[in-house]
């Protein structure tokens, strides 16, 4: 018997064109997710491989000729009618030109560190092994030959072959020591800088703080002003000492300097405790490009930022978002439990219940910056200055918790993302079989022992999962943030060795708001576009990890309270 074919009228009505179209509509939003974070990676990871450096003989029609030593950065192609519109003298039978975007770095020799070029007039182009890249605490990258390395003033080593000879590369080993002895020094200044002499701070304000705090109350006796003194005297012995080192340290640090020449045929002396890296790129291997790669990375992961944030790592950036996060969820969870709790298991359910209801989702809606006005109206000018005013009297006019800080940071953030666990959490106590509440009740159990005994780990893989909602949507918040305590750079961490170690009222960086200050606030755009991607690789990937864990815990507690669920 042979089938009959279906109308289009009965294949459209059977569903399955709106199967195909979800199918491929799922498809395309997945290619679209993963292109993008294939996107990102290329372009923000590639910007820590070292890359080769070219030096070649730049003549443009017109203009003066120069030698030139860069990195390639992007190739584009511009119309040559493009280009004469510019006043570049560009022959008439071009119609398309290939551009390229060259980094070439020593921005305090010409002004900028990129120059874009057209490829067709860059002639000459080699790649010598002894043009080398030195990374800077200041003005960005170098490039040039190292002609010489001194110390106190003395030349110990140079050279005046380009080519790698023993000569140059005598005079490179001798260069690399200095930077990695300028390392170490530079390294023990930041300990006592940042640590040591923080700390003798830290102690001498809350000196200063408890003295004016006796002096309100009028309790500040001549013993007490003495014990005081006495403590502070301590203090600043102890800062003689440390400020003795830190001038033995800057007199050894400033010890050595380089000579090196640079395209333009300068010759620069600058003084090596500048130089963070320094590198060889066109004569490493992959092996050794791989190495630099890894260090490179771990360095952005683990370093301070520079350079208005266009140089160095994000570890502030990366600790702030995860410690805000965490404090947000703290803070969010206790509270939109039990009012889910209040209204799915207390409340009647009457009209009133229906409006909060109502309420609760249209709060989910709110736009996150109207949070934000939120919290420095109500939580910083109202609520911090009442407890500066109660609390620190010392400390005015100066604010405590006055002003924007990771405390008020966190609870906006969970205010803006309560509603989320709220609606999770009624979901969850809602899918609950009631013959599980009354066997328990039936057993003896009062109403508050089954909610707490039975019903609420039941409903805990459902309240993870709006926690997780929560965590996804906080993490990746800045409006609010920019109102309520989120800066571009910190000068410390708010957690330290300091008492109460946890610092509540400081400010912090965030990851969201760092791509948003390099990506759009930085003074030198071409410089910071790849840390930009790099960074918002770096929030997916904590987010990604904030979630997983959170998924992670739900499924060990899904599988945990299955069976009683059957």
């Amino acid at each position: 018997m042979k089938m009959q074919k279906k109308s289009v009228s009965e294949w459209v009505k059977s569903g399955d064109p709106w199967v195909w179209l979800n199918a491929g509509a799922v498809a395309i939003s997945v290619i679209m997710v993963i292109g993008l974070l294939l996107l990102i990676a290329v372009r923000g990871l590639g910007h820590f491989w070292p890359a080769d450096v070219v030096q070649a003989h730049y003549a443009l029609p017109g203009e003066s000729e120069y030698n030139i030593a860069a990195e390639r950065v992007e190739s584009v192609e511009v119309s040559a009618a493009q280009l004469r519109e510019a006043g570049i003298q560009i022959p008439d039978e071009h119609q398309l030109m290939q551009r390229t975007l060259m980094k070439t770095g020593n921005r305090d020799v010409y002004g900028s560190d990129f120059r874009w070029v057209i490829d067709e007039y860059l002639t000459e182009t080699k790649r010598p092994e002894m043009l080398f890249t030195a990374e800077r605490r200041e003005w960005g990258n170098l490039y040039g030959y190292l002609k010489a390395v001194k110390e106190d003033g003395k030349i110990v080593s140079q050279t005046n072959d380009l080519t790698p000879t023993a000569s140059a590369m005598a005079t490179w080993q001798v260069f690399e020591e200095s930077i990695e002895r300028a390392s170490k020094i530079h390294d023990a200044i930041h300990v006592i800088e940042k640590k040591d002499i923080g700390k003798i701070n830290y102690a001498l304000e809350r000196i200063r703080l408890e003295q004016r705090r006796l002096e309100l109350k009028g309790k500040l006796t001549p013993e007490a002003e003495a014990d005081l003194a006495t403590e502070r005297g301590q203090y600043d012995e102890e800062y003689k000492q440390l400020q003795q080192s830190l001038i033995e340290l800057y007199s050894q640090i400033n010890r050595d300097t380089f000579i090196v020449q640079v395209m333009d045929g300068s010759v620069h002396e600058m003084p090596v405790s500048k130089i963070v890296h320094a590198f060889r790129a066109n004569s490493m291997g992959v092996v050794e490009k791989i190495g630099f790669y890894f260090v490179k990375l771990g360095e952005f992961l683990s370093d301070e930022p520079r350079e208005a944030n266009t140089e160095g790592g994000v570890f502030p950036a990366i600790f702030g978002t995860v410690m805000m996060v965490l404090l947000m969820t703290v803070l969010v969870t206790p509270f939109g439990v039990v009012a889910a709790v209040y209204l799915r298991e207390y409340a009647s359910q009457g009209w009133v219940t229906r409006i909060i209801r109502i309420a609760v989702n249209n709060l989910a809606g709110v736009p996150s910056i109207v949070y934000g006005v939120f919290g420095l109206g109500f939580f910083i000018y109202f609520l911090g200055s009442g407890i500066d005013q109660a609390f620190f009297p010392e400390a005015l006019p100066s604010p405590t918790f006055g002003t924007g800080g990771l405390m008020w940071a966190s609870i906006t953030l969970a205010l803006l993302t309560v509603p989320v666990v709220i609606v999770a959490t009624e979901e969850g106590l809602s899918r609950i079989p009631r013959n599980v509440r009354e066997g328990s009740l039936a057993l003896g159990a009062t109403k508050a022992e089954t909610l707490w005994r039975v019903v609420l780990p039941m409903a805990s893989p459902a309240i993870m999962t709006g926690v997780i909602l929560a965590v996804a949507r906080a993490a990746g918040e800045v409006a609010p943030l920019m109102l309520v305590g989120v800066v571009k750079l910190a000068p410390s961490l708010p957690l330290d060795g300091n008492y109460p170690y946890i610092h509540l009222d400081q400010k912090f960086m965030h990851l969201g708001f760092h791509i948003y200050d390099v990506g759009f606030q930085s003074p030198n755009v071409e410089a910071a576009r790849p840390l930009v991607y790099a960074t918002a690789l770096l929030l997916v990937i904590v987010i990604a990890l904030l979630n997983l864990s959170a998924v992670t815990i739900r499924n060990h507690l899904r599988e945990k309270y299955k069976s009683l669920e059957m």
